[in-house]
């Protein structure tokens, strides 16, 4: 009997210098990914971080378990086009306003005029998305809200 219980626990030294490995293997994957991603441009129509927004893009990214992905410091938004499907598709429809910082009534009637369809405000909060090393440094990171409004002002280009 005592050899079968000598062999489960060689199995067992043996197994954790691999799981060290692959381990180290995925945290060199994860710096490689995060470097590739870092490198890349801004593909939003802004082109470039939120000004409200760089602090925390910053220190996320200098740290070694996390990278940003997208952010957004928060907008306002008045669409006008298609509303098929479940919400606002962005590839049909025309941007009449986006700001991201607070804007007057007559900003958002303005706007309006040039509405022909469907006009929807739109406020969406801080949006961060990020990548994390672990699923353990994501339940560390974890902050998850849902706040947002989306309201109809026209149909068929009257209010």
């Amino acid at each position: 009997m005592a050899a079968p219980m000598e062999k489960k626990a060689h199995s067992r030294a043996e197994s954790r210098p691999q799981l060290a490995r692959s381990l180290m293997d995925r945290s060199a994957e994860f710096g490689r990914w995060k470097a590739q991603s870092l490198s890349k441009a801004d593909l939003s129509r802004k082109g470039s971080v939120d000004e409200d927004a760089v602090e925390v893009v910053e220190l996320l990214n200098s740290r070694e378990e996390f990278f940003t992905t997208s952010s957004c410091a928060g907008r306002i938004l008045l669409l006008d086009g298609s509303t098929e499907g479940s919400g606002v598709q962005k590839q049909h429809c025309c941007w009449l306003l986006v700001t991201h910082k607070p804007c007057a009534r007559d900003d958002v009637m303005a706007a309006l005029k040039g509405a022909t369809s469907e006009a929807v405000l739109k406020f969406e909060p801080f949006i961060l998305h990020v990548q994390c090393r672990t699923l353990q440094d994501a339940q560390t990171l974890a902050v998850r809200g849902t706040h947002g409004l989306e309201v109809p002002l026209t149909h068929k280009g009257k209010l």
